[in-house]
């Protein structure tokens, strides 16, 4: 029938779409329905960084490597806009570099390959460094970037052409029910669809369905600001760029032996308050991405992190960022908000209502580096 199948998957962001796609490699019958014309939220709102050498070791690392490699595997068929440019961790002063140090001996016993860099290796590979900030670095060139507002496109696209993905935009959901003979989706226009497996991968969409589930749950919402320059074709900044205040935020580093007394140290209230922690990547256009800030809110009170972009934590963000890099023009061609769920007891959200109905979601902050390797390990789990 043409609105039977296998398994209906509802949001078209990095969680939905790679459970669509390791779904139709097992060879089920997929359909992804999405609310929006073209998904718009967390997956294309973002830096495009995959940085594997984020996650911290254990399962979420692994998940993350295989999100690499099948990145890789993928824009090897189809250009879903992967660019393998690496990541480079800036240590800005000797125990941050001592932190870094730390991690490339853990990375060498695993088998994950990094190469410390001196200043001087730093500052040639990105010309741009500040001389003042910068005093060695970290480097993994197997990691990639992508362009956040054209690889989910890309990569359903893909999913159509190569595995006939059933993918209906423009379909909110408005009931997901199930009984004897499966699950039942219901979108706004009243079509009515059934499968054996429905899974509600909605982002931070927590209101329409399942929602005293949500209620219920620990997901918080958390707002980001992000800032795009003009274009700077005379600048070069390959990959993702990182700095010493992305060795407190990311969970990779804490097992680090110096990471108690990297924390114990003086920190501007201001960044540190609004959770700024200064990333670059430069887009396929010449501009360079800069961000971001953290805002939190339980779903309770998700209506407090509203739209508005507040000059004042842009300004935080280019005050530090001028500390880094020395940029010809400072002016910003675009500012925008992010937003995504997280719980705050696990690395995903996740509950069934019923047997044949699954809620995925609230991966927090690292979908566009692990979602793939989590929903491929999803997948075999409830959709064998």
């Amino acid at each position: 029938m043409y609105n039977s199948f296998d398994v209906i998957i509802v949001g078209a962001g990095a969680l939905g779409a790679f459970h669509a796609y390791f779904a139709l490699q097992q060879g089920l019958k997929v359909l992804l329905l999405e609310k929006d014309a073209r998904p718009m939220e967390a997956t294309v709102r973002n830096f495009g960084q995959i940085i594997t050498s984020g996650m911290a070791e254990g399962e979420w690392f692994d998940y993350a490597r295989v999100s690499l490699a099948t990145y890789q595997k993928i824009q090897a068929e189809y250009d879903i806009s992967i660019r393998q440019n690496g990541s480079l961790y800036l240590a800005s002063t000797a125990l941050e570099m001592q932190v870094l140090e730390e991690k490339h001996a853990r990375y060498q016993a695993l088998g994950y390959p990094s190469r410390v860099l001196t200043a001087a290796q730093c500052q040639q590979r990105l010309p741009a460094v500040q001389a003042s900030y910068c005093v060695g670095g970290l480097l993994f060139e197997q990691e990639v970037t992508a362009e956040p507002h054209q690889m989910i496109h890309r990569l359903l696209a893909y999913l159509a052409a190569r595995f006939q993905l059933d993918y209906r935009p423009a379909t909110p959901v408005r009931e997901v029910t199930a009984g004897n003979a499966g699950a039942t989706v219901v979108d706004a226009r009243g079509q009515r669809y059934t499968a054996a497996q429905v899974l509600v991968c909605s982002g931070r969409d927590c209101q329409l369905l399942f929602p005293d589930v949500f209620a219920q749950s620990d997901l918080q919402l958390v707002k980001l600001q992000m800032l795009a320059t003009y274009p700077l074709p005379q600048v070069r900044l390959p990959g993702s760029v990182l700095t010493g205040l992305s060795l407190r935020r990311y969970a990779a580093f804490k097992a680090c032996p110096s990471f108690g007394a990297l924390m114990a140290e003086d920190m501007d209230p201001d960044l540190r308050d609004w959770g700024i922690h200064i990333l670059f990547k430069q887009a396929v256009d010449g501009s360079i991405i800069i961000g971001d800030t953290h805002e939190y809110a339980d779903l309770a009170q998700a209506a407090d992190l509203d739209f508005n972009n507040v000059d004042h934590l842009n300004q935080l963000m280019l005050s530090a960022a001028r500390r880094i890099v020395d940029l010809p023009d400072w002016r910003m061609q675009r500012a925008w908000n992010g937003y995504y769920t997280q719980s705050r007891s696990a690395e995903v959200f996740q509950h069934s209502p019923d047997p044949r109905v699954h809620i995925v979601t609230g991966i927090g902050g690292k979908g566009m580096t692990s979602a793939c390797g989590f929903a491929q390990h999803s997948a075999a789990q409830l959709l064998n």
